[in-house]
Parts: C-alpha cells; structure tokens; sequence
C-alpha cells in the first residue's frame, strides 16, 4: 500500500467545468485530519476557480462513501484542546461547502455515518443508490453530533435530526433519506447513478455561472454564525472524547 492511500487521497478532474473531486481512505473512506484539511482546501480553491462552474463529490471504492471520522485519531486524543482542534475540522469542512460559490453534487454510492452524514447534507444536491443507507451512532460512542448537527437539521428537520441521533445503532435506509430531504434523487444502482449524475451535472453547468453563485448565496441563507457556532460545537465533541466511556467504545468498535 502507498503512502498516499495509508493516509488517504484526494484526485480532482476538472472537465466540461466540471470538478470532480473524490476522496479515499482505506477505512471506510473515513478522514483523519490531513485528509479533511486537503478536501476543505481544494473546495476553497474550486471556489475561486473561474474555470468551474459545478463541483462533484464523491469517494472511491464500492463500499461506503464514508465512515466519518477516524477512530484512531480519535483514540489519539490526549487533551480538550486536541479534541476541539480535531472536530473543528469536520467544522472548517462544511463551512467551507457552504461558502463555496460553486453549486456541489453529492454522489453517494454507499454508507454514511457520523461526519459522513453531515458532509451528505453539506452538498446542494446529492445523488444516492439504494445501498445508501445513514446513521448517526455519535450518542453509540460518547460523543453526539454537534458539529454537523446544524446542517443535517437544515437539510432534513430538527425531528427527524433527532430521530437519527436518539436511534444511534439504527440504520436509516436510502428511501428514508430521500424523503427526509437528504438526497435529492436515489437510484437503483452505482450505473443508473453516474447516467442520472452525468446528465444532471452537464445541464446544471450549462446555466449562467453567476445565477449559480447568486443561487447558492440563497440556499445558505440564515447560517452566517455556522463560522463560530460549529467551532463552540467542536469543543464540546473534544471534550467527551476523553471520556472512559468513550474510550472505551471506540476500542469496542475497532475490533
């Protein structure tokens, strides 16, 4: 295995102004810190790119689209301050989605837990397969969603945010998701999602750049204080994390 995907990857395509960005990590596409600091960084810079009008994210593989965070980063935590700087990066992440310029498409091949939920709903528009299935399993650990907490509830409802977070070994099936708003569309399989993915895309980059950006101003309206609100949340992830209980569920879900 390569250095690159011990600590795993990040491959942008820009085509048709199109950007596809995809992320791996051999964990189920989970993300240490170094990968969520090169996603919110290749966002930032798609953002200013006048070369693209629409962002694709997606990940690699067949298996899930991503595990959320790292558990063994999250094991490595020693103090509140490195878990507070941890989390933040789930926090700089889906600021950074928000305030992009750009319209960003989601193609959700697989399962999504924990910070894998709230980068689903960070995206515009997502596209889904009937393999993709959600959880919230923070509360299963110790912790709770907090960070992502504010743009899952913006996407699907505070009712049914805390229905996925009080049901935290419960899997949410794509169906559900896609009536709670989560996904825009869900598809039978991985083919019908890229044809459904392709042609969306192709249509949404065809419009005026400008009315895009103006348009996603719009959809993002009412979270200006996400740029301190979801860094208080991620001191409160950092300091549960340090907890026994926590501890000691991580090793439990590490085996």
């Amino acid at each position: 295995m390569s250095s690159e995907n011990q600590y795993g990857s990040l491959h942008t395509i820009i085509q048709n102004n199109i950007a596809t960005v995809e992320f791996y990590h051999p964990a189920s596409n989970s993300f240490p810190r170094t990968l969520l600091n090169k996603l919110t960084a290749e966002i930032d810079s798609l953002s200013k790119n006048d070369a693209v009008t629409v962002v694709i994210l997606r990940s690699e593989g067949n298996g899930a689209f991503c595990a959320g965070a790292s558990f063994d980063e999250l094991l490595a935590v020693e103090n509140e301050e490195q878990g507070a700087e941890f989390f933040s990066g789930f926090a700089h992440l889906i600021n950074a989605m928000r305030n992009c310029s750009k319209i960003i498409v989601g193609r959700i091949h697989g399962k999504s837990v924990g910070g894998g939920v709230g980068i689903v709903a960070a995206c515009d528009y997502a596209f889904a397969t009937q393999e993709s299935a959600v959880k919230l399993s923070e509360l299963a650990i110790g912790i709770g969603p907090f960070v992502i907490e504010p743009v899952v509830s913006k996407k699907i409802g505070k009712t049914a945010m805390t229905e996925m977070t009080l049901a935290a070994h419960e899997w949410k099936s794509a169906t559900w998701a896609n009536h709670k708003g989560l996904f825009a569309k869900v598809l039978e399989n991985e083919v019908e999602l890229d044809e459904e993915l392709s042609h969306f895309a192709l249509r949404l980059a065809s419009y005026n750049p400008e009315a895009l950006s103006e348009m996603k101003k719009i959809i993002w309206q009412g979270t200006e204080n996400w740029g301190s609100l979801l860094l208080e949340r991620a001191q409160i992830s950092g300091k549960l994390v340090l907890s026994d209980f926590t501890k000691s569920a991580l090793l439990q879900f590490k085996k």
